[in-house]
């Protein structure tokens, strides 16, 4: 199998491929290497360079030929009854530990830092079998949503959001099926929605999040980046198994990840029966029009499947200084170790982090907490009472945006970016949530998404409505075959 067969491959196809013999493990990584070398641009740098993706921070090709060919054993001793994601290449955010191995968060602070410890996820995929590439880039400790040193596959002078750019860039050019991402604002989502793929954040505490590099201990999420919402349930349900602890500061309680289904109802209106709602939820001037478009063609695309649209008001709106409270307290008390080095993080960062700054009160914490609460027990009633099955909404409020300034002081944080303007609320409730691809702007030439979300625990329930969606209304798109220096292509 060569590069361009093996980017075209879904996670699915990936191990069918592995499973019937077609390929090897040590197969992909080879071709998975060598659409890397084409695509990916010049040598993994800090800053990227202009007209290039820049999806890694680092690659271990030597280390996974090595697990690629113990892949390969096992399969052939185990056959069918071997992991499911034994052999498969996969990328990792670099916020995820692996023992003996670089761990940046993309910045100068780290520079030269190693892991004594591997992640409790990235533990648990190597046992499993998987192959681990490399590291993908992230917005400097996932402080932000541009990713700026990564170019977006479809228009390599657009960002790839963030802060998981590195990671969705990586699955949208074909390089590796799968990646692993966080989300704290939309980390997950927003970077695959403007790179047109798939991501879902589950239910906060379902997945651990031990040995992951922090932004905020009590938002953060860990999660799945694919081509679509059939691999991320796949890797859910590998990932479900790791070894988890009880949530933080037990704001939620530790619910197990049913499995989740990875194929869709084949009957006409596999939707009917199911309530979807829209709540106009900051549905105001700075939606971009080609995103309204996208939704409207969602809406539809559920009517047609035989779902139920119904528009309610929201119950209760989040409290973004709240929600910009509880980020920037967890957040400075985890950087103030590094305090001595504030000149080494990049400005945005550094702006954000405020150095010096008064501190945040335990009394105004805890009063956030409290109002975090409160929403989140708003927003289950809601889900009960109106017996929704999930709401739909934007992705993020604008198309991708021009790349280059998403380092620079003084940016949006939090609730008031244009880009987490939707996405932030459901970190708060630790909501399931779930970003899939409409299609291409006829305008910007960009993906479009939209995003699913559940109640809380109701992450099966969301996989089968976005399953369903996928295969029969609104498919994954097609990868953008780009190389290094390619323009946008719709």
């Amino acid at each position: 199998m060569d590069s361009t067969e093996s980017s075209q491959l879904s996670l699915l196809s990936t191990i069918e491929s592995l499973r019937t013999g077609k390929v090897t493990s040590a197969d992909l990584v080879g071709a998975a290497l060598d659409r890397i070398d084409q695509v990916n641009g010049p040598a993994p740098s800090f800053d990227g360079t202009e007209g290039a993706i820049n999806a890694w921070v680092r690659l271990y090709p030597e280390r996974a030929r090595a697990a690629a060919q113990e892949a390969d054993m096992r399969l052939a001793q185990e056959g069918d009854d071997a992991p499911l994601l034994c052999g498969v290449p996969i990328g990792i955010k670099d916020l995820y530990a692996v023992e003996g191995l670089p761990l940046t968060a993309s910045s100068a602070v780290l520079e030269g830092n190693i892991a004594d410890e591997s992640s409790a996820l990235t533990r648990h995929l190597e046992t499993q079998g998987a192959v681990v590439i490399g590291h993908t880039h992230t917005h400097e400790f996932a402080a932000g949503g541009s990713t700026h040193q990564v170019g977006n596959p479809w228009d390599l002078s657009r960002s790839a959001g963030g802060s998981s750019g590195g990671s969705a860039a990586a699955v949208a050019s074909g390089q590796v099926p799968l990646t692993l991402g966080t989300d704290t604002a939309g980390s997950i989502r927003i970077p695959a929605s403007l790179c047109g793929v798939s991501g879902f954040k589950p239910s906060i505490s379902v997945l651990p999040t031990d040995g992951i590099i922090p932004l905020s201990y009590t938002l953060d999420h860990a999660g799945p980046l694919a081509p679509t919402i059939a691999d991320c349930a796949v890797a859910l349900n590998s990932l479900r198994d790791a070894p988890r602890t009880s949530s933080p500061f037990g704001l939620h309680s530790a619910a197990r990840l049913e499995e989740l289904p990875t194929r869709a109802l084949n009957v006409p209106t596999p939707l009917k029966g199911v309530r979807i709602a829209l709540t106009g939820r900051n549905m105001g001037d700075i939606v971009e029009r080609e995103i309204v478009e996208a939704l409207e063609q969602a809406r539809a695309a559920c009517e047609a499947l035989g779902g139920e649209i119904v528009e309610l008001p929201q119950p209760r709106d989040m409290d973004k200084a709240a929600y910009d409270t509880i980020l920037l307290a967890e957040s400075r008390d985890f950087h103030r170790q590094f305090a001595e080095q504030e000149t080494q993080y990049r400005g945005s960062t550094r702006d954000f982090l405020a150095f010096g700054s008064a501190p945040i009160t335990a009394q105004d914490y805890l009063g956030a907490q409290r109002d975090r609460i409160r929403v989140t027990k708003a927003w289950d009633t809601w889900f009960q009472e109106n017996r929704i099955d999930a709401v739909l909404e934007p992705t993020q409020a604008i198309v991708a945006p021009k790349r280059g300034h998403g380092y620079d002081p003084d940016q949006q944080i939090g609730g008031e970016d244009p880009m987490t303007l939707f996405t932030a609320l459901w970190n708060y409730t630790g909501f399931p949530a779930a970003t899939l691809p409409v299609g291409v702007g006829p305008e910007s030439g960009m993906p479009l998404g939209v995003s699913l979300i559940s109640a809380f625990g109701r992450d099966r329930a969301l996989v089968e409505i976005c399953l369903s969606l996928q295969a029969q209304a609104l498919p994954a798109l097609k990868k953008p075959g780009q190389t290094a220096s390619a323009g946008a292509q719709a």
